[in-house]
């Protein structure tokens, strides 16, 4: 356990992960810096199980509160939760065999992307205009659930991101709605990744707790908010967390800050 100070620092970075998680995605670009600085002595693999645990907190407290308000289709949600848990459980099992590096560079140029494609689209997102035909609406949703699954059990910040625009980029969800699905399937990952994680006996149990209890007012804050104001403001937070994880990985990449 980590001196009192650096506890009372990790739970207000748990607090506002919970936070800009629970309205778009992207509490990982706080809270696992924040683990990674606050816990130096351990091993990478402590770090993200430890962060797993409390995200979890956040995001089925989020998905609870999404799903009674927003009522998401389960015919999406389900398989893209079931299969997002089985792509988690993949990256999870592979994180202690991968650098985070492998990941940096592709995900900086899916985050420019992603970021410039909603600037310059003002109108995507405000509603739901699904795209497909039934079959290949569930072929997609299951595939966004695997793949995204996957790099969230291996690394994980901007998980919900990722799904957000996925969702409403392929699928044709509005923001909100994208949000409440995310919120679902990210809580998915979040078990599926501590399904491989406790059994090796990574998890910090006493400080993830208390950052899942952060997390979890975040969270329930995050989504009440989310809910009220709508899909203009989701989307505008959207574009902050895509602008500050470009910043953050950028200086990663370009070597500015490790």
């Amino acid at each position: 356990m980590p001196d009192p100070s650096v506890v009372v620092l990790l739970a207000l970075a748990a607090l506002a992960s919970g936070f800009v998680d629970a309205v778009v995605g992207g509490g990982g670009l706080i809270q696992l810096p924040a683990l990674l600085v606050g816990l130096p002595g351990y091993a990478p693999v402590h770090v993200l199980a430890t962060n797993k645990l409390a995200s979890l907190c956040g995001t089925t407290t989020s998905a609870a509160t999404y799903y009674r308000r927003v009522r998401p289709d389960p015919r999406t949600f389900v398989p893209l939760m079931l299969f997002a848990f089985g792509g988690s459980a993949l990256g999870a099992a592979l994180a202690s065999h991968l650098s985070s590096d492998v990941f940096r560079p592709i995900v900086l140029a899916a985050l420019l992307v992603v970021g410039a494609w909603v600037v310059l689209r003002p109108s995507l997102g405000e509603t739901t205009l699904l795209r497909h035909g039934p079959r290949r609406h569930l072929t997609l949703a299951m595939l966004i659930g695997a793949a995204i699954g996957c790099y969230d059990g291996a690394l994980g910040p901007g998980t919900g991101s990722f799904f957000v625009i996925a969702l409403v980029g392929l699928l044709g969800y509005s923001f909100l709605e994208a949000s409440a699905k995310s919120k679902l399937a990210n809580a998915a990952t979040n078990l599926a990744a501590l399904v491989v994680f406790i059994p090796q006996g990574a998890v910090l149990w006493r400080l993830a707790l208390i950052m899942g209890a952060c997390n979890l007012i975040g969270g329930y804050a995050g989504a009440r908010i989310a809910v009220a104001r709508g899909t203009r403001f989701v989307r505008v937070f959207f574009i902050l967390v895509v602008v500050g994880f470009v910043i953050r990985i950028g200086g990663e990449v370009a070597g500015l800050w490790s």
